[in-house]
């Protein structure tokens, strides 16, 4: 049985413990592909899911931390086993075989306030003892798009100066927060933000490269024609009359290739107004509020 600090990675791949390299580069590939969050829009795990294939790939890969992880789990499955009584809910299962803790559902009261919530479920009157609580420690890591694409090597320095390695994942994404469990003093958790953006404005996100434009509000309703960055130069982008903030605008083949496969450029609409306007401009938008409230006043 597995824990949620070490899971199994074989299991992760869906290949046989002991399996040569070829066979765990092919079942990544596979896995790397049917859990992509560009290809499950509509899973709320598959980004989770898809981390911990990287991770995986990331241990089974390399022979030296390939042997460390398998005689930590070796270790790990002479613990009793939870499921012995009964198997457990679909969340318990994915929390423990996983590591993925699901997000509670919308539908249960998470959001009122902690006096409307059931006591301690104890079985005498006797209050729990206080825990003390630590928050968990975030870096920020600023990767290169080249780096996030094929993975990298970064160092973390922790807080009583001891330094260590961590291999991030390929194809990451702007925004990803790797998790470094327990590594922290009192045992708490480190997170590793990744921030992933050129110059430009790119943000880069797995094979995606994603771009605010900030328009102004006529030519977001009249439509415009703009030059936009992108990884290979400046493109001239056709902004459709009627934009709102928010619209999202493709560039196809504008991302980033990998293994033959290359992502789109995302283009977000983001309609700003002026700190100051003049007086003529104020009287045109206050003209277009008189006849969005009186059509025949034209």
């Amino acid at each position: 049985m597995t824990s949620t600090a070490k899971p199994d990675y074989w299991s992760l791949l869906g290949i046989s413990p002991g399996s040569n390299p070829d066979q765990v580069k092919m079942a990544f590939r596979r896995e790397a592909r049917r859990w992509h969050p560009d290809l499950n829009g509509n899973d709320l795990h598959a980004e989770e899911r898809f981390k911990l294939v990287n991770e995986a790939y990331a241990v089974l890969s390399d022979p030296r931390k390939r042997s460390a992880w398998e005689g930590s789990f070796q270790n790990l499955k002479q613990t009793p086993d939870q499921f012995a009584h009964g198997f457990p809910t679909f969340e318990t299962y994915l929390s423990t075989v996983l590591g993925v803790n699901l997000p509670k559902d919308e539908t249960e009261d998470y959001d009122q306030p902690i006096d409307n919530q059931a006591p301690w479920p104890t079985k005498s009157s006797t209050p729990p003892s206080p825990v003390q609580a630590f928050e968990n420690i975030e870096s920020t890591v600023d990767l290169t798009p080249d780096q996030a694409l094929n993975g990298t090597i970064v160092e973390l320095e922790l807080e009583d100066g001891t330094l260590i390695e961590l291999d991030t994942p390929p194809l990451a994404g702007d925004g990803w927060r790797l998790r470094l469990a327990g590594v922290a003093k009192g045992g708490r958790d480190h997170f590793l933000q990744l921030r992933v953006e050129t110059e430009e404005g790119l943000r880069i996100d797995g094979l995606r490269v994603l771009y605010r434009l900030e328009l102004f509000p006529a030519d977001a309703v009249l439509g415009c024609a703009v030059e936009v960055p992108t990884l290979g130069g400046p493109v001239t982008l056709q902004v459709p009359p009627g934009s709102s903030s928010g619209r999202l605008l493709r560039l196809r083949g504008r991302g980033m290739e990998y293994e033959g496969r290359r992502g789109d450029q995302l283009v977000e609409i983001n309609v700003v107004f002026p700190a100051q306007l003049t007086e003529s401009e104020q009287a045109l938008y206050k003209r277009l509020q008189e006849l969005s409230s009186d059509p025949e006043a034209i």
